[in-house]
């Protein structure tokens, strides 16, 4: 029974359907840009009641961050501007801390405290918080619910950097393709716009990524793309040094494919023909090396741990992705669309393929290990989770290549005997037909006279000429179609590009979301980067049970915090015999330690009230995380016991 290929209008219009509706999910899933920096404390700190005035605001990130003059404001509770608008430096080492200075004489009440700055991996951060002189007020302002990094400016700007890696793919996979795998196919038309596309793709995506640059850091309006100030704001920065320096790599780009689709096409001298290869593919390397460092220098790979390993490592790995997914999208593209495909192209593919999947194994572990750092992180975080999802279509797709791989080797073993012979009579009887048919169309020729033939022939001559191409191509594709080898290896190769447009959409919604290392060292500092800190609103209330071995040495210590959240807190400690009535004992003592930034121990001395009962007030909790709370109970002079556990705070 033969087998016949899928249409390329039936079974690839439903794949890449079935591609967009999962990319539409990913990206519509994956909200406005994550913070890639986080604000991991301030001072004063959210919901802090100070006493008098402080000198200045203070904020402090997880890594660096480009500041503007605007970057911090502080409102009062009427809304006025309660800061002198001077942004301080206050860094040192490894700490990154910013500040603003504020007015003097300031009236008691409530302020808030709103930022917005851009993380040094490009990526758009904002928040707000309060805190209260005195006491706390009732305040005017209203915080913004749109993040920085959202909206319709946000949309665009992940659309047009998911369709810039996917240009890049295709323009140096594709070129790739041709000079490694495929030399014959730089004459190919198909072939041809298929690279060319996909350098129009990525020079567009770029100049609509350094149009939106402006409003999507800044204001978040779609008319602002346009605003020349705000353009030349951008080219200043490093993100906008990438993009210009991505537009003049592309400028060689070009030149490349020009070269490539006419000079090189054109040889016919195999020694010129191998001289221009060779020249070709190591100008062909350093400029697309150069347009993968642009990402490289400006996103993840250029901030954090290890940045000098960490850039090379990124460039690796967008060239293995682009060596393998656009060579796959070009090799697609001839499968159904170029009359043949040489079967030393697809198993030299093979081979690039494989290597590339082992360049990227490599790349992708060491990326891995610094952005996630943790098995906690892998599991517990939004970026964790997107990259085990990653994980999973690279094992899918490594699937589907084996398969292809098994098709590219029954296309080169050679065919058996009867088969051969088969196909060698359908040639001849073929050939037997048009022979006939053309002696037939000789025939009606001459029956048409000498007058007519001399007035007609030329034109006569053009149209059979047609005519016998295109019996001739469709012949072939006929052939082809019939062919079970060839037509298993185009559905796995469709197959396996479908696989890659999600994974692609993956990778590009996995850059614009908050590492999971960073994510984790924010929250053990308890502060979140996207507007007020979550603290709880109720008091934190724990259960104690003691044992100090004595007389009347069991019981639980009910303990209460209130308001459970930094600054200063209400503290009640209940000691209850185990039948739940009040147990009078004759000390008891409490210690608070932050050991993720070795805090304390705080000792506190609560003052008894009545029997059972002991309190202590103004309790100051100086920051958030995770606090352990030791409680030690005497029940006799001899006898006591110290009980501990760990609480949220802040």
């Amino acid at each position: 029974m033969t087998t016949t290929a899928p249409r390329l209008g039936t079974a690839l219009a439903r794949l890449l359907i079935l591609a967009a509706a999962l990319l539409g999910t990913l990206l519509a899933g994956a909200g406005p840009a994550s913070a890639h920096a986080a604000l991991t404390g301030s001072d004063p700190k959210d919901g802090a009641v100070v006493a008098t005035a402080p000198k200045e605001v203070n904020l402090t990130f997880s890594e660096q961050v480009a500041m503007s003059a605007d970057s911090i404001r502080v409102l009062d509770p009427a809304g006025r501007r309660a800061d002198t608008g001077e942004i301080l430096d206050l860094c040192s080492g490894s700490i990154v801390r910013y500040g603003v200075a504020l007015r003097a004489g300031l009236p008691d009440g409530t302020y808030t405290v709103a930022w917005q700055t851009v993380s040094a991996d490009s990526h758009p951060i904002s928040g707000a918080f309060t805190f209260s002189i005195g006491a706390p007020s009732t305040t005017s302002v209203a915080l913004p619910d749109r993040t920085a990094g959202g909206g319709l400016v946000g949309t665009l700007y992940g659309i047009a950097r998911y369709v810039s890696y996917a240009g890049f793919a295709v323009l140096v996979g594709g070129g790739a393709f041709v000079l490694a795998c495929w030399p014959r196919g730089a004459s190919v038309r198909p072939v041809q716009q298929t690279v060319v596309r996909g350098w129009l793709t990525l020079t567009g995506a770029t100049l609509v990524l350094l149009l939106l640059r402006n409003p999507y850091t800044g204001s978040g309006e779609l008319s602002d793309a346009f605003d020349l100030a705000g353009l030349k704001a951008v080219l200043e920065t490093k993100t906008g040094a990438a993009l210009t320096s991505r537009l003049l790599l592309l400028g060689a780009a070009a030149l490349f494919v020009a070269v490539l689709f006419g000079a090189y096409a054109r040889r016919t001298d195999p020694k010129e023909k191998k001289d221009l290869a060779f020249g070709l593919g190591v100008g062909g390397i350093v400029v697309a090396a150069g347009i993968a460092g642009t990402w490289a220098l400006a996103e993840h790979a250029s901030t954090g741990i290890q940045p000098g390993i960490a850039m090379p490592v990124d460039i690796l790995h967008l060239l293995a992705v682009a060596a393998w997914l656009g060579g796959l999208t070009v090799l697609l593209v001839s499968l159904y669309k170029a009359p043949s495909v040489d079967r030393s192209a697809i198993e030299r593919f093979s081979r690039v393929a494989f290597g590339s999947v082992v360049v990227l194994a490599a790349t992708g572990l060491y990326q891995s290990w610094r952005q996630v750092g943790s098995w906690s992180a892998l599991t517990g975080t939004r970026y964790g989770q997107l990259l085990l999802v990653k994980i999973g279509l690279m094992c899918v797709l490594i699937g589907i290549a084996w398969i292809s791989r098994r098709w590219t080797q029954r296309l080169a073993d050679p065919k058996p005997a009867q088969e051969a012979e088969e196909t060698e009579g359908t040639e001849e009887t073929e050939g037997t037909e048009e022979s006939e048919g053309t002696e037939e169309s000789e025939g009606t020729e001459e029956s048409e006279g000498p007058g007519s033939a001399e007035t007609a022939d030329p034109e006569r001559a053009a149209q059979l000429a047609r005519q016998q191409a295109a019996v001739a191509t469709a012949r072939r594709k006929r052939e082809r179609d019939a062919d079970p080898e060839r037509a298993g290896l185009r559905r796995s190769v469709l197959t396996e590009a479908a696989v890659a447009v999600v994974l692609l959409a993956v990778t590009t919604v996995l850059t614009s979301t908050e590492p999971g290392r960073t994510e984790e060292e924010a929250g053990q500092g308890g502060t979140t980067a996207s507007g007020p800190a979550a603290v709880p609103d109720r008091p934190v209330d724990i259960r104690l049970p003691f044992d100090t071995g004595g007389v009347d040495g069991k019981g639980i210590v009910r303990l209460s915090l209130d308001p459970g959240r930094t600054g200063a807190n209400a503290l009640h400690l209940f000691v209850e015999r185990p039948n739940g009535k009040p147990l009078d004992v004759p000390e008891i003592k409490v210690a608070l330690t932050l050991e993720a930034k070795d805090v304390g121990p705080l000792p506190v001395a609560p003052d008894r009230i009545q029997t059972g009962h002991w309190s202590a007030s103004g309790v100051q909790i100086p920051m958030p995380g995770e606090w352990s709370i030791e409680v030690t109970v005497r029940t006799s002079e001899i006898d006591q016991t110290t009980i501990e556990k760990n609480v949220k705070i802040g």
